[in-house]
């Protein structure tokens, strides 16, 4: 089979490797689809090693048909259309999956927007609901608005009854992101995040959970801002590594600082993370409530594109590489 991998002036070459072996508990997936995720640019770039055992190549997310299960896999069979969340490999032709890693793909969808789903939506169901604690009518802050998983996670906030504020760096990206239904969107280019959000406190309407992957000294200044017992969630630090943090809010007000990844947990944690997804998220995907934005489908040779658009950042929702057939 071919498979994406990157040489060493960092460049993808699209190339020949072996193809995948299945073993017990495993299913291998003729992939289809493949979401880009930024992880994926860090480990292009040699800061964001595979997991053990994880194929080099990258690809967190992918969506396609069962090509044939392995021994003690029930529940699927070949043909069937499927999503899956990997630890890595999905820019391929085929991928071997353990057989918990695999979902259903909701009814109504394209392939293209079943293979947005899978990192996207688990990442931001992990990090809102279960690191944060986010209930009805709640109020969440998802900087980057026009991120692949903003576009994932102002929604899914919104399905589930909370208020939803949101960043972007111009007016253009404002108008762009407007489907996704934010309640408040800050223009970060003309107004402090921090005084955006100590204004949202003066109204009675302060941040519960942030979920945020940008950080830097916004983080530290935002924080007194935040509702009493508040979560915020660290899952990236796109603007910069290093904050001053206030230590009498966070006593005051019982704050919670999370650091959060996903690639990292293990293989069961993340098998019942999907199974949730699957009961309570599915549902709500296939009712029209929820839908995933994909700003572009690149086939997989234009993958190198898709992470200039990632790096240039002007865009709103997910960028999906086709692999084979219609995406």
């Amino acid at each position: 089979m071919k498979a994406m991998l990157t040489d060493d002036r960092q460049r993808l070459v699209w190339t020949e490797v072996p193809d995948p072996v299945i073993g017990p508990g495993e299913v291998l997936v003729t992939i289809h689809a493949a979401g880009v995720n930024r992880a994926d640019l860090l480990q292009r770039q040699g800061k964001y090693p595979p997991p053990p055992g994880c194929p080099e190549w990258m690809g967190l997310e992918i969506a396609g048909t069962v090509e044939k299960t392995g021994e003690n896999v029930t529940g699927w069979k070949a043909g069937d259309p499927v999503c899956a969340l990997l630890g890595g490999g999905g820019y391929a032709e085929y991928a071997a999956v353990r057989a918990e890693h695999l979902m259903p793909i909701p009814r109504g969808l394209s392939t293209a927007q079943a293979a947005a789903l899978p990192e996207a939506y688990a990442t931001a169901y992990l990090n809102l609901f279960w690191e944060g604690h986010l209930k009805t009518g709640q109020t969440a802050f998802v900087p980057a608005g026009t991120s692949g998983l903003a576009s994932a996670a102002i929604p899914l906030a919104k399905a589930f009854g909370a208020r939803v504020v949101t960043s972007v760096r111009s007016d253009e990206n404002a108008e762009r992101i407007r489907h996704l239904g934010a309640d408040v969107v800050i223009p970060s280019h003309r107004e402090d995040v921090a005084a955006a959000l100590a204004r949202e406190e003066k109204n009675g309407t302060p941040v519960n959970v942030s979920m945020d992957c940008l950080c830097g000294e916004t983080l530290g200044k935002s924080l007194p801002y935040m509702a009493r017992g508040g979560y915020w969630i660290v899952i990236s630090t796109l603007a910069g590594t290093e904050t001053t943090v206030p230590l009498r809010p966070l006593l005051t007000k019982g704050l919670h600082l999370v650091g959060s990844t996903l690639r990292s947990r293990d293989p069961s944690f993340k098998a019942a993370l999907l199974r949730e997804l699957v009961e309570k998220v599915w549902p709500l995907i296939e009712e029209g409530k929820i839908r995933p934005s994909v700003c572009r489908v690149l086939p997989i040779e234009e993958a190198a594109e898709a992470h200039r658009l990632l790096e240039q950042g002007e865009r709103c929702g997910k960028v999906v590489l086709r692999v084979a057939g219609e995406a």
